[in-house]
């Protein structure tokens, strides 16, 4: 498995660097480096602090099917909601658990208003494997029991990550049978006053920081 995430943003419109990390049985393997070029404003740029974004991007048009089975229209079940996006596979060994742990431990820390108003949602990247029922159950055991899984077909699900800056790329089985799957561990927050991203959090990013940011992404407002 490799997992790639963003390093700190360092000035205005600099390059954010991936770096790869991970690795188990599901995966395996040494990453290699990538860099991404990414327009960010003056604000707090510490480790695990929100990247905020000058030039916020779309929600990707997106249909899947959720955890129920039932198809899932992205854009129009998440219109002027905040929403944070994490795309991940449930076989990840390390990361994408930390990462929804901490999202779910935050969000519990909410009132139940803004709770309720908050959607974060789960994409596979490894859909062959990632069943309904298997995303429900991981993701109920990473606290985030209201959290929607989505999985559907894998080109579907890349061209959806690509304009967001979020590395997919097709699982791919080793000779010894293991799987390789690789893919960006940023968690992408979109705000409820246009529906646009424009936040970005890293695998530095922790519960606390999530518990404090949250309330203010709920209201549109930059953290």
């Amino acid at each position: 498995m490799r997992t790639t995430y963003l390093g700190a943003a360092l000035v205005t419109a600099a390059a954010l660097t991936l770096t790869a990390c991970g690795g188990s049985g599901d995966g395996g393997g040494d990453g290699d480096k990538a860099e991404q070029a990414a327009e960010v404003s003056g604000g707090n740029t510490k480790p695990g602090h929100a990247i905020v974004l000058d030039r916020p991007k779309a929600k990707p048009d997106l249909v899947l099917t959720d955890t129920d089975g039932k198809k899932y229209d992205l854009v129009k079940e998440t219109e002027g909601r905040p929403t944070l996006i994490y795309f991940g596979y449930t076989y990840c060994p390390d990361v994408c658990s930390l990462v929804m742990s901490n999202i779910g431990i935050a969000e519990k820390k909410l009132p139940k208003a803004e709770r309720d108003k908050l959607q974060v949602v789960f994409v596979t990247t490894d859909p062959a494997r990632d069943t309904p029922k298997r995303m429900r159950s991981w993701l109920d055991g990473q606290g985030g029991k209201d959290f929607v899984g989505l999985t559907g077909d894998f080109d579907t699900i890349q061209a959806a990550a690509r304009p967001l800056g979020i590395l997919v790329e097709k699982p791919k089985k080793e000779k010894d049978g293991s799987i390789t799957v690789n893919h960006g561990a940023e968690v992408i927050g979109f705000s409820p006053k246009d529906d646009k991203n424009h936040w970005i959090y890293t695998t530095e990013t922790t519960a606390d920081q999530y518990a404090k940011d949250l309330p203010k992404l709920v209201k549109g407002q930059n953290p």
